[in-house]
């Protein structure tokens, strides 16, 4: 029996976004009351009922890229290995002279975790051991796609993932806090000593230990995301304060607010091109079967309610935690755009280039991990969600693909995580499993 719900228009009668044009532009601090958003127009999304026995689970086994092979794109782009042979590469940011920053990092299991993750075949689908806990940088200073200065810009850190630069002040989140450290545009390593700035909560539920920054445009605010520290609140919600939320501070740490909630885990984070809306994509909840529930890139209301973990994608309420908080379920409102449920949706990046053809431009593209709680893999490449605006005017559509190669088997070889845009229009994408970057380009 399907279950219709509506849901923020994604096709051509798009949600009508803020485009405010001061100038103090994009500045993401920017209270409801001096936005002009207003949701125009609705679109019907078909869900099955939730089914709480219907849950199942597929790990991908990781199998080395064959000598010569590369992730598939368009007809007119050209794939090239940009960086190769690290562990765990996650997350990328472009330093102000146009250096990429690499993060090394990866969940770090206990023992019994890593015994029943062998036995089960998911510790095939992830990055065994110890994290790096350290950021590389690549320096392309010609331009041909390939870096000829590699350095470890900074290493000793405790999973990090998140990174921004403000000034003259170069900062990381880790997963239990955010370190602040001195820099200027141009250094290839950080020596001095790191300041804790803001404690979060370490860890989370599955690997929900990642901690991304973005600053608003005028670098006045730092919005930090914190994803849930359970599957749907089973560890009581005493357990989750500060979590499922985007959170905003002060360069100093100062100042924090929640910006918004009810996000189970909000990874990539991005402001669509033009207007003073904060973006993010979305790893939705387990266990309701294999269609539910939708991840999702979504338009970040300040102050509003997202529904984790009484309802999703709305007011649909989860069984699970039915009767729990009625009002607070009257309050949560329904994402922009689904993006496929289990895909493991990561990094988000609108392209705000001109490189790339005219479809593409203003776009976002998004990292899928790829499943392992359902019963066909799904995800495994990147997406793209076309754009106009700063509004959605279509569905997800593929945009790199090949990273799996015998969906029978489970046989992948590799998981694209973080999505960022180079200098010259090229797209990164951080393939985490296979040690690999790889950078998109138009011929």
């Amino acid at each position: 029996m399907k279950k219709q719900i509506l849901y923020s228009a994604l096709l051509s009668s798009a949600v009508l976004v803020s485009c405010q044009s001061n100038s103090n532009s994009d500045k993401g601090s920017d209270s409801l009351e001096n936005d002009t958003t207003v949701a125009t127009s609705v679109q019907e999304l078909n869900l099955p009922a939730p089914d709480t026995a219907a849950s199942k689970n597929k790990f991908s086994k990781v199998i080395d890229w064959p000598a010569g092979k590369t992730p598939i794109a368009p007809e007119g782009f050209a794939v090239s290995r940009f960086a190769t042979g690290i562990k765990s590469p996650r997350n990328m940011i472009i330093t102000p002279n146009g250096d990429v920053l690499i993060v090394l990092t990866n969940s770090e299991r206990s023992a019994v975790e890593a015994v029943a993750n062998t036995v089960t075949g998911k510790a095939k689908s992830e990055v065994p051991g110890k994290s790096a806990n350290s950021i590389l940088l690549y320096r392309d200073a010609d331009k041909d796609g390939k870096a000829e200065t590699i350095t470890t810009f900074l290493s000793g850190l405790n999973q990090p993932y998140g990174m921004t630069i403000i000034g003259n002040n170069f900062y990381v989140a880790n997963t239990d806090g955010i370190l602040q450290y001195p820099y200027k545009p141009g250094d290839t390593k950080i020596t001095a000593n790191g300041k804790k700035i803001l404690s979060l909560p370490a860890g989370g539920y599955n690997n929900h230990w990642t901690r991304n920054l973005i600053t608003n445009a005028d670098k006045s605010k730092i919005y930090v995301t914190v994803g849930s520290g359970s599957n749907v609140g089973e560890n009581g919600m005493e357990n989750e304060v500060r979590r499922a939320n985007i959170l905003e501070i002060n360069p100093d740490g100062t100042g924090e607010k929640i910006y918004a909630s009810g996000l189970r885990n909000p990874v990539g984070v991005d402001w669509a091109p033009g207007t003073n809306m904060l973006w993010t994509a979305v790893n939705e909840r387990d266990g309701l079967g294999d269609e539910l529930v939708p991840d999702y890139i979504t338009s970040v209301k300040q102050g509003a309610f997202y529904g984790w973990p009484f309802s999703y994608y709305g007011q649909n309420e989860d069984p699970r935690m039915k009767g729990k908080n009625p009002e607070l379920v009257k309050k949560a409102i329904a994402p922009d755009v689904p993006v496929g449920s289990h895909t493991a949706s990561l990094g988000l990046a609108f392209y705000k280039a001109t490189k790339f053809p005219a479809k593409y431009q203003g776009g976002a593209f998004i990292g899928q991990h790829g499943s392992w709680n359902r019963s066909a893999l799904t995800g495994y490449k990147v997406a793209f969600v076309p754009f106009k605006n700063g509004k959605p005017t279509g569905k997800p559509e593929d945009f790199l693909t090949g990273f799996i190669a015998n969906a029978e088997k489970g046989e992948v070889y590799g998981r694209p995580v973080g999505v960022t845009l180079t200098p010259d229009g090229a797209l990164l994408v951080a393939d985490d499993v296979s040690g690999i970057v790889w950078r998109v380009a138009a011929k």
